[in-house]
């Protein structure tokens, strides 16, 4: 009767445990299914692969004229002797978040003149494409964003959604 008692407890023990677990992958497998919120565009501040790439592209590419703190150049509302306006702020001071995210990327990707179909706008902005990959463009651009107070985010997703919402 002694062993059968033992393998009685062992279940008894076991069966807790065994429910715990299946609660767990439950629930794990609920979430995986549940609606995730809706993109308000092409950036993705809030992935860690994304933004980590974005990081590394603007250390790279963007941070000698816009700042390693996203600060820009001085006076950069002012334009230089050449008549062209210094790197501007991609923090919260800035005006980068009041452009749609498929601005910033045209911008960065063709150059403002080409972005804004100005014919002649002089701009010590290179255009990256083929330098830089769409997809590190977006990222470099999903660092910057996510960098930005959550007021502010919240404000470019709105406009993004609102841009969407007119095409």
């Amino acid at each position: 009767m002694l062993a059968g008692q033992d393998k009685r407890m062992k279940r008894s023990r076991l069966l807790p445990a065994a429910a715990a677990i299946g609660t767990v992958v439950l629930v794990v497998a609920i979430s995986s299914l549940a609606p995730k919120p809706a993109s308000t565009g092409l950036l993705k501040p809030d992935d860690v692969d994304v933004t980590a790439l974005g990081r590394q592209v603007y250390g790279a590419h963007c941070a000698a004229c816009h700042g390693a703190k996203l600060e820009g150049q001085s006076n950069w509302r002012q334009r230089d002797a050449q008549g062209r306006l210094p790197a501007p702020p991609h923090d919260a001071s800035g005006r980068t978040w009041h452009h749609p995210d498929k601005t910033l990327l045209r911008i960065t990707k063709f150059g403002v003149a080409k972005a804004a179909n100005l014919a002649s706008y002089e701009s010590s902005m290179p255009a990256y494409e083929g330098v830089l990959t769409d997809a590190e463009i977006v990222a470099a651009l999903s660092w910057i964003k996510a960098q930005w107070p959550v007021s502010i985010r919240a404000k470019h997703d709105a406009m993004n959604r609102s841009s969407s919402q007119r095409r």
